[in-house]
């Protein structure tokens, strides 16, 4: 385990002997983030967790395999940490990233011309699912829970992600 953060700080990444940030101490990190970082913090909403079900069961339904992560939480944990073992080089981690951060800008745009179109947010409290049902169309429906979905999940992971690369190179991520 990583020592206890001061100053309030994310806890230090611990490298294994290739280099390589260890799971556990990846799992602490992301563990800092979710407590700490407000953005980060939504995973745990009872908002994220509807989503999440939504879409597993709307890729179940579309022939999308998924695997039945317990809740959005755990979806996200381990997204972080698989995506920060698969792309092991600061090449690859930057184009992670990357795309990362042009899937938020994508899901963000489409989420705030649904919401524009339809006046979804006339009552700010509704969770998305709720909002969802003033839309015309499955397929603007489908559009906009996923957009959500993805402008939640992206956040968060830019977030951790780019801390991750910060650690291991040494400079703040930069597209």
């Amino acid at each position: 385990m990583a020592e206890p953060a001061l100053n309030n700080a994310p806890p230090a990444l611990t490298k294994g002997p290739n280099g390589a940030p260890e799971t556990a101490s990846l799992a602490d990190l992301v563990e800092w983030f979710i407590t700490h970082d407000e953005r980060v913090a939504r995973v745990r909403h009872p908002y994220s967790d509807e989503l999440f079900k939504w879409k597993q069961e709307d890729d179940t339904e579309n022939g999308v395999a998924t695997y039945p992560f317990e809740n959005a939480e755990a979806r996200f944990a381990i997204g972080v940490i698989q995506a920060a073992a698969e792309n092991n080089t600061e090449e690859l981690l930057k184009a992670w990233i990357t795309d990362v951060v042009e899937a938020l800008g994508r899901a963000k745009e489409a989420k705030e011309e649904l919401t524009g179109t339809y006046n979804l947010d006339a009552d700010a409290e509704a969770f998305a699912l709720k909002k969802a049902e003033k839309l015309p169309s499955a397929v603007e429906r489908r559009l906009y829970l996923s957009s959500c979905w993805l402008d939640l999940l992206c956040t968060a992971e830019a977030r951790v992600l780019g801390w991750i690369y910060q650690e291991l190179y040494g400079k703040p991520f930069a597209p």
